[in-house]
């Protein structure tokens, strides 16, 4: 039976058996576990609370051709658009007419999108990139009211079992059978997960017919982030170790409008349905500014306003701009963003009246491990969908309330997937347990928070908003030595779970790095000033980076 907290405790064995592991509970992992769970038996592992997830943070909507103006075909044609040539059409045509099924799904599910008083109808309200309005949402809370339906299903849910705080250290493949002969052109299968028991400290191993990455992105890799503390990179790296390929890491989406706080730790998100909604950024002279970046003004995508900002704060020596919203009514700003309203009044600005300092902030992960459009990587049972995979739709830069529909939609052809080829449980190599016998620890934790501050500057300063083949290359002449000296810490000591994030977040931030360095040209969420031009057809490819697969000896049994 569905326990929340069947964490705590020792009532989990140290080698637990399941038909299927779902690795993160956002929009992702627990619908794609909901959907499993009429197949057999499936465990949600989460390395925090249930609801501790980009999802939660998720203001904007979801995005579907839901108004009478709309089609999936401008769904489609508006994705491929803001892509920048990197979109794979068929799958972003095959998500695009699934989006009104999903929104039906959810509601079906619980979640009550706001309707217009007048008609009855979805509110549908419009973002970046969007020729029409089509994103549903409800409040300025959507990912929350969304995250919160999706609990209370997986929890009463007979067939799920859910387990807080066990972060995922690594994959298991046939490599970790001790003496294992390797055989020519062998395809790599994913057995389950070696998962930290963050309050019994110890490591467990979680045997399962079939594994499904969705942890997310990997935001934290920087100095400002919008995202919550768990998107430290964790399903890419664990794919890109265990054999999985990887692509289009150098695509990393700022977010333009990131609430300015002098408090520590402050990383509050301006949704961008508030420029959807009449928003109009300015400069400290109260000058409107983005018209001149592009035809959509203030509703450009995301790469070219936070491009924009960049600039003009570059210009004047300012740390931030503003978001004017002031102009509209103040009973209709109070009820459309009540969550940014009550935020923003706790900081001292009354939106009705004041302007919103902002400034751009990391937001999305647009590459990852690369799936078919079911979700399938190239290791054999090891699925990956959400913020994590790289399945086709965003392509060189996300068009805005995408990533909740990519979450649900990809949960779904995951599940007809494995709905058609699932006949029987599998049987299983002798796979060894995790052993710390013979590690030590070496009382000189300070590595850690030092590495942390290290890598999250450098990304910050040098692999950022705006690029260049210098600041790049001094970017990967430090990324290695982060490398070699948290990787030899992490062998010589028992595992903790920031230590465990910092290697994730390290093994990204150099796929990141490597593939901005291929990438010879401006594309989407990728600006190198030595290559300003875009469009370059030399470069209208994939940047693709193929594993060689690493096992984990020092700590196996």
């Amino acid at each position: 039976m569905a326990n929340e907290d069947i964490g705590k405790g020792d009532k989990l064995p140290k080698q637990i058996r399941t038909n299927f592991l779902v690795i993160g509970s956002g929009i992702a992992g627990l619908s794609v576990a909901l959907k499993l769970a009429s197949l057999g038996k499936v465990i949600v592992l989460t390395k925090s609370k249930l609801d501790e997830t980009n999802t939660s943070l998720a203001q904007g909507g979801i995005a579907a051709a839901w108004g009478k103006d709309d089609s999936p075909e401008q769904h489609m044609k508006d994705t491929l658009k803001v892509g920048n040539g990197l979109c794979e059409k068929d799958v972003v045509r095959k998500i695009v007419e699934y989006a009104p099924e999903a929104i039906i799904d959810l509601a079906n599910l619980g979640v009550d999108f706001d309707r217009n008083k007048k008609t009855g109808e979805y509110d549908l309200g419009k973002e970046g990139g969007h020729t029409r309005k089509r994103v549903l949402h409800v409040g300025d809370y959507t990912g929350k009211a969304i995250q919160d339906v999706l609990i209370a299903n997986a929890i009463k849910n007979e067939n799920i079992e859910l387990l807080k705080d066990h972060m995922a250290v690594d994959l298991l493949t046939q490599h970790h059978v001790k003496n294992y002969a390797s055989k020519k052109d062998e395809k790599i299968h994913c057995w389950g997960v070696y998962a930290y028991d963050s309050p019994k400290k110890r490591v467990r191993t979680i045997l399962s017919d079939f594994t499904i990455l969705a942890t997310g992105g990997a935001g934290k890799l920087y100095k400002h982030t919008t995202n919550s503390s768990i998107a430290t990179g964790d399903g890419i790296a664990m794919a890109y170790r265990a054999g999985a390929t990887v692509r289009d890491m150098e695509f990393i989406q700022f977010h333009p409008t990131m609430l300015f706080s002098k408090k520590v730790g402050q990383s509050f998100l301006i949704s961008e349905t508030l420029r959807g909604e009449g928003g109009i950024l300015r400069l400290s002279s109260g000058e409107k500014f983005m018209s001149k970046y592009h035809e959509l003004a203030d509703l450009a995508p995301r790469d070219i306003v936070s491009r924009a900002i960049d600039k003009e704060l570059k210009k004047s020596g300012e740390e931030y701009v503003y978001l004017d919203i002031t102009h509209k009514d103040k009973d209709f700003i109070i009820n459309r963003f009540p969550h940014i309203y009550k935020t923003c009044k706790e900081e001292g600005l009354d939106i009705t009246q004041d302007w919103i300092p902002v400034v751009p902030s990391t937001h999305y992960t647009c590459g990852g491990v690369v799936t078919d459009e079911y979700g399938a990587t190239d290791v054999e049972r090891l699925y990956a969908c959400g913020e994590v995979a790289s399945v086709g739709l965003h392509g060189a830069n996300r068009m805005a309330s995408n990533s909740l529909l990519e979450g649900i939609s990809i949960a779904q052809f995951i599940f007809e997937k494995i709905r058609t080829d699932y006949k029987k449980p599998h049987s299983f190599p002798s796979l060894p347990n995790w052993d710390d016998t013979g590690v030590f620890h070496t009382q000189e934790w300070v590595v850690i928070s030092h590495g942390w501050k290290e890598l999250r500057d450098f990304m910050w300063n040098y692999v950022g908003i705006v690029r260049s083949n210098s600041r790049l290359e001094r970017a990967n002449r430090r990324i290695f030595p982060l490398m070699e000296e948290i990787d030899a810490f992490y062998r010589k000591n028992p595992v903790k779970q920031d230590m465990l994030e910092l290697r994730n977040l390290i093994s990204v931030g150099e796929l990141v790095i490597r593939s901005a360095l291929f990438r010879k040209e401006s594309r989407g969420l990728h600006y190198n000033e030595d290559f300003p031009n875009k469009d370059d057809k030399k470069f209208k490819v994939h940047t693709v980076i193929k594993s060689r697969g690493v096992s984990n000896e020092e700590h196996l049994e």
